[in-house]
């Protein structure tokens, strides 16, 4: 097989790879002189390639920060205000589920962001001191920026977000005091004033599972293995290694038990 030949393999081999990941791959070999082989490949290709933007799981978003006070106004008036405490501002994504909204609420209360009794910072969490939560819906976290224009296509439907965001509401509110949770207006033009104090921000986000039917699988499989594994129990595993250990040396079951007592007293 000659070295065209060999070119012609691995231009094929590219193409197809490329198709597979649903790009369009360009590729031309140098003309002129021959260059020698190099590590990434046997000749150097000058590749054009033109892929779409990759699918990625898209999950909720919030953005906490620690405030001294934080206030909503709504048309000249304000609707929402607290003192010390947490203002989180939150973005729910098309995907989002009720145990991404689980996640955050219990993330979000149990933030170790404040100080305790004396001093010590990053010691207690916002229900630790009884503080105020502000919690304000804002779907821009979910932008996707294309050139320099926001897309927020990845932002759940207000029709469908409003009840997901008053159901998360409710949730802090059982979980915490219903009096010390307070929010803005869903869908309105608001102003939120926020006074950090620190500054203190944490960017928080659900986690994301694979959405591959291979890769799901593969976890279930892993996940069976470790149910089975914990199923069998310390006792069953000390037998076995019991049994081991007296294949290796016979005398050892004799004075094992012994020899173990004797080594806990001293």
């Amino acid at each position: 097989m000659g070295l065209s030949d060999l070119l012609e393999l691995e231009l094929l081999s590219q193409q197809t790879s490329g198709r597979r990941r649903g790009c369009v791959l360009r590729a031309s070999a140098g003309r002129g002189r021959q260059r020698p082989p190099t590590p990434v490949g046997l000749w150097k290709l000058r590749e054009r390639v033109h892929c779409p933007r990759p699918n990625t799981t898209k999950t909720m978003k919030a953005i906490i920060q620690r405030v001294t006070k934080a206030t909503v106004t709504v048309g000249g008036e304000e609707i929402s205000s607290i003192g010390r405490g947490l203002c989180v501002l939150l973005g729910i994504s098309v995907e989002d589920t009720q145990k991404d909204a689980d996640y955050l609420v219990r993330k979000i209360l149990n933030l170790r962001l404040f100080e305790d009794e004396n001093g010590r910072a990053w010691s207690k969490s916002v229900m630790d001191r009884d503080f105020e939560v502000l919690c304000v819906s804002q779907f821009t976290l979910q932008c996707i920026l294309k050139a320099n224009k926001p897309d927020f296509h990845s932002a759940m439907p207000a029709e469908l977000a409003q009840p997901f965001y008053n159901s998360i509401l409710e949730n802090m509110r059982s979980t915490y005091k219903p009096e010390l949770i307070k929010d803005g207006k869903f869908g309105a033009y608001m102003q939120v004033h926020i006074q950090n104090d620190g500054p203190v921000t944490i960017e928080l986000m659900s986690p994301s599972g694979p959405t591959d039917p291979k890769q799901l699988s593969k976890q279930e499989k892993q996940q069976q293995r470790k149910e089975k594994t914990r199923s069998k129990g310390p006792s069953e595993s000390s037998r076995e290694k019991v049994a081991s250990r007296s294949r290796q040396d016979p005398n050892a079951s004799s004075g094992a038990d012994g020899d173990v007592s004797s080594e806990r007293e001293t």
